[in-house]
């Protein structure tokens, strides 16, 4: 019988797989209580008992500034975890889908990132990321990495609650200006992960098939571009929209936003100065044309009403 084994269910995307996913077929979704990427004797141990036709790997250590202080623990989970669930898919003859960043890049192209560009990270959490990509790419099972890039959503933490967050708490915040980057709602991650499920033929015989000749990297960001500031200037004005009393982020007053550089703002982990991804390689493969990120901020807040 078909399974689907979805990771970090109570992630920004995990938690919206099991929407996207749902269908005929059976969705198996675990975290760290149930299944410790830290542990690659509980990860092999939990693959084997679930026995999935499908892995979708949405968990990872994220705390990209932490990571810094913790690397141990960055690489044990996002480097070495998903050669080990690559290396189960491959026993149960199953595939992997897996979610990989922009972070693995340095930033200095002046166009966006194609699938094609040599990673150059510049942050533990990007070398740990990308040393997950290598790893599966080194198990000879079919799979699909998906890079994204700035995902958030109405949950988890995020730079969205974040900026709701600090709105409500002062007069003025400063963002960052020089990064640019496409912000990618968590839900649409998912949504077009199960549209390639659809697509790929899930749960009739040739799946893992399908799967295997389409192997590969896929960029899977939103459409457009912007920079943390322009972000921030945009979630603003949704929620300065949004009719008070009838809205959690709400704002009764709009706090002034004021341009910085990176330099002003340091942080323990560097970050690229253009994160933009090209999606054209996904839509040719799949069909799967990303929103603008506008549209997608504007269905996520109004979605939370």
């Amino acid at each position: 019988m078909s399974r689907i084994l979805v990771t970090g269910k109570n992630g920004q995307v995990g938690f919206e797989l099991l929407r996207s996913l749902a269908g005929a077929v059976p969705v198996m979704a675990v975290d760290i209580d149930e299944m410790d990427l830290s542990d690659p004797d509980s990860i092999r141990r939990t693959v084997r008992e679930l026995r999935p036709d499908l892995i979708v790997n949405a968990a990872a250590y994220t705390a990209v500034d932490q990571s810094e202080s913790e690397p141990e623990l960055a690489m044990a989970v996002n480097g070495i975890a998903p050669g080990i669930l690559a290396e189960e898919a491959k026993r149960a003859g199953a595939a992997l889908i897996h979610y990989s960043t922009d972070y693995v890049f340095d930033g200095a192209k002046a166009a966006p990132y194609t699938e094609d560009d040599e990673p150059r990270p510049i942050s533990v959490y990007g070398r740990t990321k990308l040393a997950g990509d290598r790893a599966i790419q080194a198990v000879d099972v079919p799979h699909l990495i998906l890079r994204t890039s700035w995902v958030y959503g109405m949950r988890g933490k995020n730079f969205l609650l974040t900026i709701l967050r600090l709105a409500k708490e002062r007069e003025e915040l400063a963002i960052v200006d020089d990064q640019v980057g496409a912000p990618t709602w968590c839900r649409a991650i998912a949504e077009a992960t199960g549209d390639i499920v659809k697509r790929l033929g899930y749960g009739q015989p040739g799946f893992v098939g399908a799967c295997a000749k389409q192997r590969g990297i896929y960029n899977l960001s939103a459409a457009g571009q912007t920079s943390w500031h322009g972000f921030a200037a945009a979630i603003l004005a949704q929620a300065a929209g949004a009719p008070p009393g009838q809205s959690d982020f709400a704002l009764a007053r709009v706090p002034a936003l004021k341009p910085i550089t990176t330099e002003q703002y340091p942080l323990p982990a560097r970050r690229p100065r253009n994160s933009v991804l090209s999606s054209a390689k996904l839509q040719r493969a799949f069909g799967v044309a990303m929103p603008d990120w506008k549209i997608s901020l504007a269905e996520c807040m109004s979605s939370a009403k």
